[in-house]
């Protein structure tokens, strides 16, 4: 072949690796866009919402910092800086229990899954277990802390079972620890974070748990590592990340930021895959959870709202208003057919 017919072959050929090299171009473009950008494109329709506000749970004097349902999903536990954990029957807005605190600078609050046992911790960086009288037993029971749990150098940020006999706490320490309640020691110390721990995720069918720090990254964590590095480091976020929740099928997780975002990451691509903010949203987030079918992410705010973002496009869909103060904290029940919103006014709301 002569060279005249040699350079067009190679022209022939450079030409072919360029369309290739185009395509799979566009394909990554397409990977990376949003996953609410790539929704619109295929027409999916929005959530329907419709909460209203159908329970007010009062009885607090000082300002909501936490709130858990109990997995019959007609109870829920709450934490008050007036010094007072308050069990409380969601559905007849009745109070089953109150529990004096030896501290009212209480900041996190959980059930245990069976619903016997509930705790809570704060600025006195100790995790207080108390166990919830039966029927059969004395009020007077509730006043007796079933275990103290200390090792934490710093404020006690979040606390989520694992088991009745086993916790998770993170804390300002930099670290969470996972706890025998029963011998009231540290099984495993995690200590990969740089900055307040403020919130932790635990998702029940899987030995993970997922973590939210100051330092802006997420963790995702296997307990049955006793401590070792992190599985893997979700960064993105551009300031404090002050809460994190397992997306219902234990497959993604949501955060809240102070960057004025949510976002889901997805734990089997190690990436984000959305966020969610708006441009009149300046405020910061307290608190996320999803709906029963993660259709819904719902998020507290510092502008006294309570935002409710559809999952796939990404979008605001509604706005829940009722609190006259910061929405510290929110939960959805374990039937998913009500969601629990506590706030600085005092107040707790029941929304279905």
């Amino acid at each position: 072949m002569s060279k005249s017919g040699q350079i067009e072959e190679c022209k022939k050929e450079i030409a072919e690796l360029k369309d290739r090299i185009e395509k799979h171009r566009g394909d990554a473009d397409a990977a990376e866009q949003p996953l609410g950008e790539l929704a619109q494109r295929k027409n999916i329709p929005k959530v329907q919402v419709g909460l209203k506000q159908r329970r007010i749970l009062k009885g607090h004097f000082g300002k909501i910092y936490a709130m858990n349902w109990s997995s019959d999903s007609r109870h829920l536990v709450s934490a008050s800086q007036d010094g007072k954990l308050i069990i409380w029957n969601a559905f007849t807005t009745n109070k089953v229990h109150a529990i004096p605190l030896r501290s009212s600078w209480v900041m996190t609050c959980a059930y245990s899954p069976s619903g016997n046992l509930v705790a809570c911790g704060g600025l006195d960086n100790l995790c207080s277990v108390y166990k919830l009288p039966s029927g059969k037993e004395s009020a007077s029971a509730q006043q007796k802390t079933y275990a103290e749990l200390a090792q934490h150098e710093g404020y006690l940020s979040c606390c989520r079972f694992i088991k009745d006999d086993e916790i998770i706490t993170s804390s300002g320490d930099s670290t969470c620890i996972l706890w025998d309640v029963e011998t009231k020691t540290p099984k495993a110390i995690f200590n990969d974070h740089t900055g307040d721990v403020m919130s932790v995720s635990v998702f029940d069918s899987k030995d993970t748990f997922v973590s939210g720090s100051c330092d802006a990254t997420a963790k995702l964590w296997d307990h049955r590592q006793n401590g070792k590095n992190c599985v893997k480091t979700f960064p993105g976020h551009e300031s404090d990340i002050n809460s994190v929740m397992f997306f219902p099928d234990g497959n993604a997780f949501g955060t809240g930021s102070d960057d004025s975002s949510c976002r889901l990451f997805d734990i089997r691509a190690y990436m984000q895959i959305n966020k969610y903010a708006n441009d009149k949203i300046l405020c910061g987030i307290t608190s996320v959870a999803f709906s029963r079918t993660g259709k819904m992410l719902f998020a507290g705010y510092d502008d006294y709202n309570c935002y409710v973002w559809d999952t796939q496009l990404g979008q605001l869909v509604d706005q829940l208003i009722g609190h006259d103060n910061r929405v510290s904290c929110l939960g959805v029940s374990e039937d998913g057919k009500a969601l629990c919103t506590g706030s600085w006014d005092t107040l707790l709301k029941i929304w279905a």
